[in-house]
């Protein structure tokens, strides 16, 4: 298992693509990991890039190391990753809690920043998204993976890949299981404290923001003020996708990231 010490833990990351190619790391979304997250995106993205994935504090096989987290800290510990790695430069896609510690890591490491593509994002945390994630940190604190699932899988996927995909669902009802449930909620701590949009007005790099037509958890609206945040920055939004648009929308998804990196000059 390749696990490497990065800023006092250990951080578990796997390669795709060739050696010498472009880097593109691939950030994970809070519930996720990097052995399942981008099964749909792995082969298409490591024919023309050197892929990272990676699990970030707190999640799957890396270490779970007392709180709290921030996404400072995340930044940091892929900084760290990267220079044990002995990468200079990366290309950063990140979805949903992915996306916030790729903001992140731009902010804080912007010379080490080829492009970002940020998916099913936000730069900052309204009202009712508080709540619904207030929710999800109370689920996990009660220890009940179960209840979990409930809270969190409608705001995950569409009401149309609910009705269609039982296996995904039951799959994902099962890996619950094997979340370590203290630790997402020091994770749902981090992502409360998200407050990027003010600074992401100063940061000049290339930057594609995709969304789900149909995500209601950080849909369209967020979209928005990403790219106005953002400047220069590319929208697409994917039709009839929900939260969780790298499966819901794969070929969709990487024809978009594909196109985009092609764009960025290189290093």
């Amino acid at each position: 298992m390749p696990v490497i010490q990065a800023n006092g833990i250990g951080i578990y990351y796997e390669w795709h693509g060739a050696e010498g190619a472009p880097v593109l790391v691939l950030n994970n979304g809070i519930l996720m990991n990097a052995a399942a997250s981008w099964a749909p995106q792995t082969s298409a993205f490591a024919a023309a890039y050197r892929v990272l994935q990676y699990d970030c504090r707190g999640q799957g096989q890396s270490d779970h190391p007392a709180g709290p987290y921030s996404m400072a800290q995340h930044a940091d510990d892929l900084a760290a990753l990267l220079d044990a790695l002995g990468v200079r430069r990366a290309h950063m896609l990140g979805i949903s809690y992915g996306g916030e510690v790729s903001q992140a890591f731009a902010l804080r490491h912007r010379e080490r920043v080829l492009s970002l593509v940020l998916a099913d994002t936000v730069s900052e945390v309204g009202p009712e998204l508080r709540l619904i994630v207030e929710g999800w940190r109370a689920a996990a604190r009660s220890g009940d993976a179960g209840l979990l699932f409930l809270v969190t899988a409608p705001w995950n996927f569409s009401p149309a890949f609910i009705a269609q995909k039982a296996a995904v669902l039951e799959a994902a009802r099962e890996r619950y299981r094997s979340l370590d449930l203290p630790a997402v909620a020091l994770l749902c701590d981090a992502f409360l404290g998200v407050r990027f949009t003010d600074e992401l007005r100063h940061l000049d790099v290339p930057a594609c923001i995709i969304v789900g037509e149909a995500d209601l958890l950080k849909g369209p609206r967020y979209a928005q003020i990403l790219h106005g945040a953002v400047r220069g920055s590319r929208l697409h939004v994917l039709a009839g996708a929900g939260h969780a648009a790298t499966w819901e929308a794969a070929a969709e998804f990487n024809r978009v990231v594909l196109e985009f990196l092609e764009t960025v000059p290189g290093d």
